[in-house]
């Protein structure tokens, strides 16, 4: 592991060797998860591509917003905000300079990484809120970032009651989280089976646990909520028609969390999908953590889609 300084805050990521593909892949997790989720689709994928892997501010290993100056942040954000590309419509970020956990605000985390780990030519992988973070970067970036693979993650469509059972779930989850609760025997058994189609292995059961413990708790919550607003939710067709880039979406057949059809429903507002779907791709026995449950299909879908570009 290696960290690097962003606005102030030390981020943990691990970067792979080069080869000879001019694109690295980035990959980025989701809520509550950390860089570690990715390994084995970068180890399948490492030896033809140089591939990033980071933990979000407040996430894995890397520090929160709260352990530096805020109008620092703040202030970067906003430079950043001043770059944006000119087809990326203003009134899609006008709210996010003082949204210090919204995926906004995160696409400018990553902005600043690439420039200072000096990647030139990028795809994007996203999961689930990981998603949502590269299709802002994504639309800021249209010359370094080559194309955006989000997997289990879609939506654009607010459903009022279910988001407001969801926040109020997530807040609740959010406050069981003592510090001993790895310890408790057995208690892995129940992270093998959440959210995912078939029990993983109780390796990540206890990453998990261990990623759910250690999270910031106010960019836990934060986050949650800003990214699952009225607003926020309604934005995402709207941004992803701005993509100019190829955009592809893989959802888990199972998935529960983010149906299938949510996935396809944001991917149809890509020009990609072209009325049948091209751009979304659905993985059989397959839950919401795709990157764990199916490594080799995710691999050999990233891999392929990168080399048809």
């Amino acid at each position: 592991m290696a960290t690097i300084e962003i606005f102030g805050v030390h981020h943990a990521y691990e970067l792979t060797a080069p080869t000879s593909c001019p694109h690295a892949l980035v990959f980025i997790h989701g809520w509550l998860n950390s860089r570690g989720y990715w390994q084995p689709v970068i180890s399948r994928l490492s030896v033809d591509f140089q591939c990033l892997s980071y933990d979000l501010r407040g996430f894995g290993e890397s520090q929160s917003q709260a352990k530096f100056d805020f109008n620092h942040s703040r202030n970067a954000q906003k430079l950043h905000k001043l770059k944006l590309n000119s087809t990326t419509d203003p009134k899609l970020v006008s709210y996010t300079a003082d949204s210090l956990y919204s995926p906004f605000a995160y696409s400018q985390d990553l902005i600043a990484l690439l420039e200072v780990l000096n990647l030139k030519s990028v795809w994007l992988i996203g999961h689930s809120l990981g998603g949502t973070i590269a299709l802002w970067t994504a639309a800021q970036l249209p010359d370094l970032v080559k194309g955006v693979i989000c997997i289990n993650a879609g939506g654009g469509i607010y459903l009022k009651e279910a988001f407001e059972q969801f926040r109020s779930k997530g807040q609740k989850f959010l406050q069981i989280r003592p510090r001993w609760l790895y310890q408790v025997p057995w208690i892995d058994l129940l992270f093998t089976r959440a959210s995912v189609s078939r029990p993983l292995d109780r390796f990540w059961a206890r990453q998990r646990i261990i990623d759910f413990v250690v999270a910031d708790p106010e960019a836990a919550l934060v986050t949650l909520l800003d990214s699952t607003t009225e607003e926020e939710v309604n934005r995402l067709p709207q941004l992803v028609s701005q993509i100019k880039q190829p955009v592809y979406f893989l959802a888990g057949a199972d998935d529960k969390l983010m149906e299938p059809k949510y996935v396809r429903h944001l991917a149809s507002f890509h020009r990609l999908f072209q009325y049948v779907g091209d751009n979304f791709i659905e993985i059989p026995h397959c839950g919401h953590l795709a990157m764990l449950e199916q490594p080799d299909a995710v691999a050999d879908h990233i891999r392929s889609l990168v080399i048809s570009h």
